[in-house]
This record gives C-alpha cells, structure tokens and sequence, in this order.
C-alpha cells in the first residue's frame, strides 16, 4: 500500500487538509505534492466545501522541499535540469491551484514554515499562526535564492522586508509576520486549533456563491488599472445581485431576522 501523506477530514463545510510526514518536517516531496494537488483539486471540484483549512502533524508546518531528493535529482546526465525544471512547475502549479479554486483556503500554521513551506503559507488567501512559530525563505543560506516563494511572499509583504528576508535568510516570529500582513492571527499554540476553525466556520456560514465570487474576483482585480478594475468587479457585483440567496440574504437583513439559505 502507497503511504499517505495528506489525511483529509470534512467537518460540515470545513474541508480539513493535514500535512502528515512529520519525521521529514512535512517536507513537498515530489509524493507529498502529488498528494497536495490531488486533495485540493477534489476539494475544488466538491460544492459542498467551503473552506479549506491546512495544517500540519509534527513539530513544524513544512520545511520546504525535499533537499536529499533534490541532490538525488542532481545526478542525472543533464545535472538535473529537467529534474528541477518539472519540480519547480510542479511545486507552482499547486501554489497557483489554492490561489484559483473557488474555496478560501486558511494556513493553519506551528513551528516552522521555511522556503517552499512559507510559499504555501504566503500561497493560502489566510493564515493563523501559534505563537512562537518562525517564517523564513532561507535557501540563500544553502546557495540557493528562493525565487519561486518570493512570488508569494512579495505579494504579502512590502517590498523591502521580503527582499530582506530573501537576501539575508533570516526568520520571522510570528508577531513580525503578523506585522507584515504575512498572518491574520496569532494566538497561543494551545488555541491553534480553535482559532482556525472559528475562522473558517465563520466564512463556511456565510452565501457561498457570494465568497465563490468574491475569491476570485479579488486577486484577478489586483492585477488590473483602476478603470479595468472597477469593471471587473461591477459585473461581479451584477452576477453577484443575481444570485437567488443574495435576494434571500437582503430580504432578512430588512426584516431582521436570519437568512434562509438554500445549500449551495
């Protein structure tokens, strides 16, 4: 039998993806990224998901890539160009994958999260983090600059703290990456657990097409000027209106009482 590295558990709406090699520090293997990607792409397909929390078994989150497969991959004819080209591709495609499915995606995060392992917190759209818990992208520190977590990490902290953090390799705590935007919440270790699902049930309660909508709609409008922006969204808006349960939704904030939604 293949050993799993993912374990998925469904509370309600809340689709629970745990990270589950501890002795390798959770390591994105080339198994624990086909793992990855195939979970979350069945969570994206799954309507009746509407959060995804990810977490981690082990003393740390994930360490980043595997670094005894990556000196293996080095001993190909090529010196492992083809080998880390189709890593890096793969690593990306399941980054880019959390930030287009159609469910928020909450980092539930301990320990440590370092290179590729910060990528993935950077990657989720939220992220809550025990005290005590160390953000780095440290590759520089082995000779190695961290370009593809920078594409994440650049875009959640200002521009000179990430460039630090990837010049110098050095870590933050958790109140720093608070700080910086790079967590929501930070919270003592023994109240992780209950911190990320007040979270995501939180969003879980709320009209699922209308955070479905919304998810989408707002990484795509940072990429656009102002004016491509506005009309970006006001058709987001429009299909947004036109939403059964959005009608429901109004309609029990005018009359004060709960809304009724179907199960979307």
């Amino acid at each position: 039998m293949t050993e799993e590295r993912i374990r998925l558990r469904r509370e309600g709406a809340v689709a629970h993806l745990v990270l589950d090699d501890p002795g390798r520090l959770n390591a994105l293997s080339d198994a624990m990224l086909a793992e990855l990607k195939a979970r979350l792409e069945e969570i994206s397909a799954d309507p009746s998901a509407r959060v995804v929390v990810l977490g981690a078994a082990g003393k740390a989150f994930c360490a980043g890539h595997d670094l005894k497969e990556m000196t293996a991959g080095r001993q190909s004819p090529d010196g492992g160009a083809a080998y880390f080209a189709d890593l890096f591709a793969r690593c990306s495609a399941v980054m880019k994958l959390i930030r287009t499915m159609p469910q928020p995606v909450i980092a539930r995060v301990h320990g440590v999260a370092a290179a590729a392992g910060c990528q993935l917190v950077a990657s989720c759209d939220l992220a809550v983090a025990a005290e005590g818990t160390r953000f780095g992208v440290n590759g520089v520190n082995i000779g190695l600059f961290c370009s593809t977590p920078m594409v994440a990490l650049s875009r959640n902290l200002p521009r000179k703290q990430a460039f630090e953090m990837l010049v110098t390799g050095e870590f933050l705590d958790a109140a720093r990456a608070q700080e910086l935007g790079l967590v929501n919440r930070v919270v003592p270790v023994d109240w992780l657990d209950a911190a990320a699902d007040e979270l995501a049930e939180g969003i879980a309660a709320k009209l699922g097409a209308a955070v479905r909508i919304g998810k989408g709609v707002f990484y795509d409008q940072l990429e656009l000027p102002l004016d491509r922006a506005y009309e970006l969204t006001s058709a987001a808006m429009v299909a947004n209106m036109l939403e059964p349960d959005t009608a429901e939704g109004i309609s029990a904030f005018l009359e004060k009482r709960a809304p009724a939604y179907r199960q979307d």
